[in-house]
């Protein structure tokens, strides 16, 4: 099989995948900011010619930040220009996978929440889903739902795994909290929510298995309030609505109810939780979930080289200091896309060390603002043929 990266200026890159392209290879495009750059060109794959869209974000400049797009809560969704604006960023894309439908437990409507972990401006927002539990094309071997890629207070991109480590202490003892403002808790466990996953219901958080999207909802559930640092509230079932600052609520399911239901009104509670990197000692500024599909400088074994469609993809080169943000046309002409496994040789053509897979096909769209434009525009074509709302993104923004 082979690759090959077009532009108006010709072949830039082409050769059997085993070869290696310049860093650098697709010459500068137009400027969006200090040190972010935007530029599109033809892929040749297997399955037809895709059109890129590729920003460059140059995280050694000063005026140049990346966080988080997000629309105000875990469950709730918008489009990636809304979220954009909204944050004021100069451009961004669409990020992780999400719960976008529910189909099969009556009565039960999808949230909204991404699949895996989300921190922003360096706060914890939430913790991943059971594995069985994600929507997506499948993972390559030995990757999972704490999978990341982020941005360090040192301001260097990195691929990591955030692993959720709370407890629950209580007069009856002590057990671990195995949840935070997820759509899906694991069997037998306690899940916290707090104000920051917005007003959806949480029943879903109770249905399917670790194994098993579509297994039955638990019947066996119990949900406790806790304020000041005490029990306020309880219930059989888990509720809805927005949680209050000053409140957690905790979600039990099987194993996990029995627990909370040793609990009484006024009982002390104390919650406590925070992801834990896997490999890295820097603190991470902002992080999104997907699936790591190149690593130094290797596509990862068992990527997926037979089901095409539109993508999106960020990778990093330089030690993480240059970010490449790429995302897939949508139109018709272009829709056929490319593969997982040609998306990470494409990344590894453009220079890139490392490279992580974003949610894709309908949720794919890219967006940037012209220089004095008050809001972005969208560059890539929607393949749905209209921006679709997605849980979250990543944003690029310019303090100049």
């Amino acid at each position: 099989m082979v690759l090959t990266v077009v532009t108006a200026f010709g072949v830039l890159a082409g050769a059997a995948l085993a070869g290696a392209a310049p860093a650098g290879a697709v010459p500068a495009g137009e400027r969006i900011a200090p040190g972010v750059t935007y530029r599109q060109f033809d892929v040749r794959a297997a399955a037809g010619t895709a059109h890129a869209h590729l920003l460059t974000v140059d995280l050694a400049d000063p005026h140049v930040r990346v966080d988080l797009l997000q629309p105000g809560a875990v469950a709730a969704r918008a489009t990636v220009s809304a979220m954009a604006d909204s944050a004021g960023a100069v451009a961004g894309v669409n990020g992780d996978f999400f719960h976008i439908t529910e189909t099969q437990h009556p009565g039960v409507a999808a949230t909204g929440a991404s699949v895996g972990p989300a921190i922003a401006d360096g706060r914890v927002l939430k913790a991943a889903v059971p594995d069985g539990q994600r929507f997506g094309p499948t993972l390559p071997p030995g990757t999972g739902t704490r999978d990341v890629f982020g941005v360090g207070t040192d301001r260097r991109a990195r691929l990591d795994r955030l692993s959720l480590v709370g407890r629950v202490a209580t007069p009856e003892g002590t057990f671990p909290l195995r949840g935070l403002n997820q759509y899906a808790l694991a069997e037998n466990s306690v899940g916290a929510f707090t104000s920051r996953w917005g007003s959806a219901s949480r029943m879903r958080a109770v249905c399917g298995s670790d194994s098993e999207r579509s297994a039955p909802c638990s019947t066996d559930t119990y949900e406790v309030s806790v304020r000041g640092g005490r029990v306020v509230a309880a219930s059989e079932a888990p509720g809805s609505g927005t949680v209050p600052a000053d409140t957690t609520v905790l979600v039990g399911r099987e194993a996990g109810a029995q627990r909370l239901r040793k609990l009484s009104l006024g009982d002390t509670v104390t919650v406590t939780h925070t992801l834990v990197a896997a490999s890295s000692g820097v603190p991470y500024a902002f992080a999104i979930g997907g699936f790591p599909v190149l690593r130094h400088g290797e596509a990862l074994s068992g990527l997926d080289d037979v089901t095409s469609t539109v993508r999106t993809v960020v990778g990093f080169r330089g030690g993480g200091h240059q970010l490449l943000i790429l995302a897939l046309d949508g139109a018709a002409a272009y829709r056929t896309g490319m593969t997982v496994a040609e998306e990470a040789d494409t990344m590894r053509l453009l220079g890139a060390s490392d490279a992580f897979n974003l949610d894709g096909g309908g949720s794919t769209e890219l967006v940037s603002r012209d220089d004095g434009a008050r809001a972005v525009t969208v560059r890539n074509h929607p393949s749905t043929g209209a921006e679709r709302p997605v849980a979250n993104g990543i944003g690029i923004f310019s303090t100049h």
